[in-house]
């Protein structure tokens, strides 16, 4: 049985390797692919965010939903598919785990959640980022939460397999294996396996619950996050909820 451990203790072990990766990459090839864009590119649709807060202030100690283009597009149903609980939306369509951890000061750590939901990793590996990198990146991403928040869980959703990118699909296994291990080790931290609830009988993504681009989910494939997420999420966070 593998004991938990202190976050910041695997956070030291990984970033020694993280930091010798970076030192390397950038002595090869400061270009090469290995690399995340600007964060920058994304300062419309995280002021839409801001401009709507000020519309409607979203309540304190909720659980924060941040991610890419999956996340976004599970906006106009993930407060009734997660009900009771109290989710704030914040995905935005594109991002990595890299623009997740650049905006986290804007658009997650100001509601001071309780929780947050991550889904990254996706763009990541389509980017050309390494698995161990996504690993590093998700830890670095969990030690800014937690330095505001010390008590703040924190759930991985896995990177989902697709059809458009199934030829990435051994390395986007890479880092949902390294990332969950990192869960398995932090109190904190939860890994959620949607994956593996998204491949049929043969082990291949199933073809309905994919939209006409086979790499964004229809209804169907939605359902399939919510059968595996909610029950997680209610028995870990609903005796948290205010009532």
């Amino acid at each position: 049985m593998i004991m938990k451990i202190k976050l910041h203790s695997i956070v030291h072990i990984f970033s020694i390797s993280a930091l010798c990766s970076l030192f390397t990459t950038q002595i090869v090839n400061v270009d090469a692919a290995d690399t995340y864009g600007d964060p920058r590119r994304f300062e419309k649709d995280i002021q839409a965010f801001k401009n709507a807060d000020k519309t409607q202030n979203p309540p304190n100690g909720a659980i924060v939903c941040i991610g890419s283009s999956s996340m976004r597009g599970w906006h106009d149903n993930i407060k009734s598919d997660l009900s009771p609980l109290t989710i704030i939306p914040r995905g935005f369509g594109g991002s990595n785990m890299n623009d997740a951890l650049y905006y986290a000061d804007e658009i997650v750590i100001p509601y001071k959640p309780r929780a947050v939901v991550v889904y990254e990793g996706d763009n990541d590996i389509a980017q050309g980022i390494a698995p161990e990198r996504i690993r590093d990146t998700f830890i670095t991403f969990v030690d800014k939460i937690h330095a505001h928040y010390p008590g703040a869980r924190v759930y991985f959703i896995s990177i989902k397999p697709s059809p458009s990118r199934w030829e990435l699909w051994q390395e986007m296994k890479q880092a949902n294996k390294l990332i969950a291990e990192v869960c398995s080790n932090a109190e904190l931290l939860t890994y959620i396996d949607v994956a593996s609830e998204m491949l049929d009988s043969e082990g291949e993504p199933k073809a309905d619950i994919f939209l006409e681009d086979e790499l964004h989910m229809n209804r169907k494939g939605y359902l399939i996050w919510r059968t595996v997420l909610r029950p997680i999420l209610l028995e870990k966070e609903i005796s948290f909820e205010k009532k």
